[in-house]
């Protein structure tokens, strides 16, 4: 009797700290998995100021640019198809709508680039103060962006790494902790940030 009261208190004591080392390893993962997905909300942030500048940007072009006007459609459909993207992409954790958020991304930059080209054309709106404010907000939205893409993927590895190393890789599958997604530009000709400032 003596011995099966030892070995059922082994058998416990094991099962407390199996059961233990397993919630460290659930915790862990719970906070890093809501690191990138804060990450990911620092993007959503700066998106959305992005999309709020946008309109007024052409909105301010529409008097100048009379004779651009695919251009203009181009930009606020970029925009729309972009915010809806973003919109998908709630759930970073999502492959699908982080790429599809990625090429609307690119699509964005690229009409906002194409934009930027035309008013060049144009010295009385690169001489708006308006527009000068606003193409400043629109670069320093662009910059923060950058660096919340950057500190995004960086949460992303990190959760991403832990995952994948053992022992974790055991439980993570088991516990629902998927792969999570870089935010990447699929179009290496799309990676540079739309250029705003008028010389």
């Amino acid at each position: 009797m003596t011995a099966f009261l030892i070995l059922l208190g082994a058998l416990l004591a094991f099962a407390l700290v199996l059961g233990l080392w397993i919630a460290g390893i659930y915790n862990r993962l719970v906070n890093l998995r809501n690191r990138f997905k804060n990450a990911f909300a620092q993007i959503d942030v700066q998106l959305k100021r992005r999309y709020d500048l946008i309109p007024n940007l052409v909105e301010i072009a529409k008097g100048y640019l009379k004779h651009e006007r695919e251009t203009l459609e181009a930009v606020i459909k970029a925009r729309n198809i972009a915010a809806a993207a973003q919109t998908v992409a709630a759930n970073p954790a999502d492959a699908n709508a982080m790429k599809s958020l990625g090429t609307a991304e690119s699509g964005l930059a690229g009409a906002l680039s194409r934009l930027m080209v035309v008013s060049e054309q144009y010295p009385d709106l690169k001489a708006n103060q308006n527009m000068m404010q606003l193409t400043e907000e629109l670069t320093s939205t662009e910059n923060k962006i950058s660096f919340a893409r950057q500190a995004y993927n960086d949460s992303v590895m990190v959760y991403n790494t832990t995952r994948e190393t053992f022992p974790t890789v055991i439980f993570a599958g088991m516990l629902n902790f998927l792969p999570a997604e870089l935010f990447k530009i699929e179009d290496p000709s799309e990676r540079n940030a739309p250029q705003v400032k008028f010389t």
